[in-house]
C-alpha cells in the first residue's frame, strides 16, 4: 500500500514544493501513465501532471489499476486564494457534500460527495506550524485549517496542503521548502516515524466533526490545537444550506426546514467515520454562527442520527 502525493505543473504553489521534495534523497523515476509522471521513494509515489489539480479524479483507482499497488491515502499540493491576500499555509479535507445531483461543482468533485478526511490533518497542522516557525515564516504566514471544499473526487483519505494567498507567495521558495519538509517528515521519508497515522490502537480517541462557522473554522481551531484531538470534516456555514422557515406563510417546524444541510452532515459524518474506524466522533458546533432555529434543527438532526455532540471540555 502506498501514499500518493500529487502536484501539477500549472500551479507554482504545487510544483514548487514538489520540486523541493524531489531534491531530497531517495527518489527514483517511476512509471508514467496517462500523461502523468511519477517518482518513487519507499512507500510514497509523487505524481506530477499538467492539468488542474481539482480535475484529475480517481487517481487512487487509476494508479492501482496501472501498477497493481493499493493506495492508502492521497495528499494534494496546491495554491490557496483568499480575498484577504494574507500569506498562509493551510490544510483541509475535500468534498462538496452540500451540492445536489445536477449541480456543477465550481472546483471539481461530485455533488453529495466527501472523501474520507486524512487522519494526518490535525497532527500535520501542528507539525506545519513547528516547521514554519523554525524557518522564520511565522508570523508573516498564518498556519491554519480550511473548511471542507472542492475536488478532485477520490475514495481514499485525502487532504490538500496549500500555500496562499496570492501569486506573490505561491512561488516563494521558502514556503515551498516548508511544505516539502512537512511531507518529508510527516511521511517518515527521512527515516523517522510518520506523523498522523491512524490505527486500531487509537480506538475511542476523540475525532472532531466541525459544524458551522466561517471558512477558516476559528472556533473549531481552538479545540484542534489541543493535544490528542483528531480532525474530521469541517463544514462551514456555506456548506449547510438551510431554508429560513420565517419566509414561509405556513408555520413550519425544524423537521420541515429545507436545504441540503442534512445530507451534508450525514455524508461528512460517514466519511469521517470511515477515516477513523473505532474513533469517538463528536460533532462540535460553532454556536455563535447559527440563528436559534438553525441550531435547534441541527441539534435535533444530530440526535436523530445518533451523532454525539461535544463541548470544548469533551475534547480534553
Amino acid at each position: 500500500m502506498v501514499t500518493l502525493v500529487v502536484a501539477t505543473t500549472t500551479d507554482p504553489a504545487s510544483i514548487g514544493p514538489a520540486a523541493a521534495l524531489l531534491a531530497m534523497a531517495g527518489w527514483q523515476p517511476g512509471p508514467s501513465f496517462q500523461g502523468i509522471r511519477s517518482f518513487v521513494n519507499g512507500e510514497v509515489r509523487l505524481l506530477e501532471h499538467d492539468n488542474s489539480i481539482v480535475k484529475e479524479d480517481h487517481l487512487d483507482k487509476r494508479w492501482a489499476e496501472f501498477t497493481s499497488e493499493g493506495v492508502d491515502e492521497i495528499i494534494f499540493l496546491s495554491r490557496h486564494s483568499a480575498v484577504s491576500n494574507r500569506p498562509a499555509l493551510t490544510l483541509h479535507p475535500i468534498g462538496v457534500p452540500h451540492l445536489c445531483e445536477g449541480d456543477v461543482p465550481p472546483q471539481g468533485g461530485k455533488p453529495g460527495w466527501a472523501a474520507p478526511p486524512s487522519p494526518r490533518i490535525g497532527p500535520w497542522l501542528k507539525l506545519l506550524k513547528r516547521i514554519a516557525e523554525s524557518r522564520g515564516l511565522v508570523p508573516e504566514f498564518e498556519v491554519t485549517l480550511e473548511a471542507t471544499h472542492h475536488g478532485p473526487e477520490t475514495n481514499k483519505p485525502a487532504m490538500f496542503v496549500e500555500i496562499g494567498s496570492t501569486e506573490e507567495y505561491w512561488g516563494r521558495k521558502d514556503a515551498a521548502n516548508v511544505i516539502a519538509l512537512l511531507v518529508w517528515e510527516g511521511l517518515g521519508l527521512g527515516g523517522g516515524t510518520s506523523v498522523g497515522s491512524w490505527s486500531s490502537k487509537k480506538d475511542k480517541e476523540k475525532v472532531l466533526l466541525g459544524i458551522g462557522g466561517g471558512h477558516y473554522v476559528p472556533r473549531h481551531m481552538d479545540i484542534i490545537w489541543k493535544d490528542g484531538v483528531w480532525v474530521g470534516h469541517l463544514l462551514s456555514g456555506y456548506s449547510l444550506p438551510m431554508e429560513d422557515p420565517t419566509h414561509s406563510k405556513v408555520e413550519i417546524n425544524a423537521q420541515g426546514i429545507g436545504g441540503t444541510w442534512r445530507e451534508a452532515i450525514k455524508v461528512s459524518f460517514e466519511a469521517t467515520k470511515a477515516a477513523f474506524p473505532g474513533g469517538d466522533i463528536l460533532a462540535h458546533l460553532d454556536h455563535k454562527s447559527f440563528k436559534s432555529w438553525q441550531k435547534n434543527a441541527i441539534t435535533a438532526y444530530l440526535g436523530e442520527q445518533n451523532i454525539k455532540i461535544g463541548k470544548p471540555a469533551d475534547f480534553c
